[in-house]
């Protein structure tokens, strides 16, 4: 009987610390046999965002513990993994540091090879840890710190169509809760206010809607939230904003996907392509309804990872290393942690002050 390959996860690089287990099988669709995940909300939230110096001190308190804990519920001995893959890029370096040199450090020790991950890799196959997928695919990619809209050819083959000039999508989720006194992190709570507000009672705006393709901008939808919210008198109102808010980031979505799936539609002469939506946001109900509905409409397939893989996971993690391991795609124990990781080394960076759209 062959052995199984079995790969090691790690995540850290923002303010989850993950360890995760994963075994090849016969029908491409790894199984996961385990899955940690400690989150850090309880540190950050009197601060309303992320603090990257507490967020490193948390993983290397807890980045041992989780490691042993994930091998024990996998039932696995620590002789059979075969391989260790870690975040590399992009995020906080120094929340990526902590990962990698306990990742090189297990590497090392177990005389097994070490794998450097994309971060976003992890997002855009994640989908892959319960369902075959078939390249090339459609992604938009919706997280804290990312949105993009890429063409995934293959493993390690991506071309972006579209992403966000200023902040990302998780983003404007949270620095609206913010704005609502909603406490950090406030971007899933936002569709419970949305469901008790009226939807039409604030035109919002709709940055770059009719211009830049796919590409997205969500600053000015937050600066017009901040005017409004200066004048806040009832509960009400504030539920009745954060529906504006949801609707308006649907509408958003709309258009620009309609844009993605034209552009994805020019490279790709495939007649049964499907969409990947992922990344944390990619968990918010009505976002899904409508982009299932546009993908219908399109004669694309919608696929969302699992709900507990939409976040940052470990497992996703795994399971690009044991990808990149079964195509024998090592990486040497100097690997740097790079913060701006790109998935398309080619595309042109659109962020800041400067930034010029057709």
């Amino acid at each position: 009987m062959t052995k199984k390959t079995i790969i090691l996860g790690i995540e850290t690089s923002c303010d989850e610390t993950a360890v995760a287990l994963v075994q090849d099988t016969d029908n491409d669709i790894p199984k996961v046999l385990s899955n940690v995940v400690s989150s850090q909300f309880d540190i950050h939230k009197e601060f309303g965002g992320v603090v990257p110096e507490l967020a490193a001190r948390s993983h290397v308190e807890k980045i041992n513990l989780l490691a042993n804990k994930a091998i024990l519920e996998s039932k696995v001995k620590i002789s059979e993994i075969s391989g260790v893959a870690c975040t590399s890029g992009p995020g906080l370096i120094i929340c990526l540091s902590v990962g990698l040199n306990f990742a090189k450090g297990m590497a090392s020790t177990l005389k097994i090879p070490f794998i450097g991950v994309n971060h976003l890799e992890g997002h855009a196959l994640s989908p892959k840890l319960h369902t075959k997928l078939e390249y090339p695919y459609l992604l938009l990619l919706i997280s804290g710190g990312h949105s993009q809209y890429l063409s995934v050819n293959g493993l390690g083959d991506y071309k972006r169509l579209g992403t966000t000039i200023d902040d990302a999508l998780g983003e404007a989720y949270d620095k609206t809760a913010k704005l609502l006194g909603i406490e950090f992190p406030g971007g899933p709570k936002i569709e419970e206010y949305a469901k008790k507000g009226n939807s039409n009672k604030y035109n919002l705006p709709k940055p770059i809607i009719n211009k830049g393709g796919c590409n997205l901008s969500f600053a000015g939808l937050k600066t017009a939230i901040l005017r409004i919210t200066k004048n806040f008198k009832t509960e009400q109102e504030k539920f009745d904003l954060a529906a504006s808010f949801q609707k308006t980031i649907e509408d958003i979505l709309i258009v620009k996907t309609q844009i993605a799936i034209d552009e994805f539609k020019k490279l790709n002469f495939k007649n049964d392509s499907s969409f990947i939506i992922a990344g944390g946001v990619a968990a918010n109900k009505g976002i899904r309804n409508k982009l299932i509905q546009l993908s219908n409409k399109n004669n694309f397939k919608p696929i969302f990872p699992d709900l507990k893989f939409c976040g940052d996971n470990a497992a996703m993690i795994a399971m690009v290393g044991l990808e990149k391991f079964k195509s024998k795609q090592f990486d040497t124990l100097d690997l740097p942690a790079n913060p701006r990781l790109p998935l398309d080394e080619n595309a042109k960076f659109l962020k800041g002050a400067g930034t010029v759209l057709d």
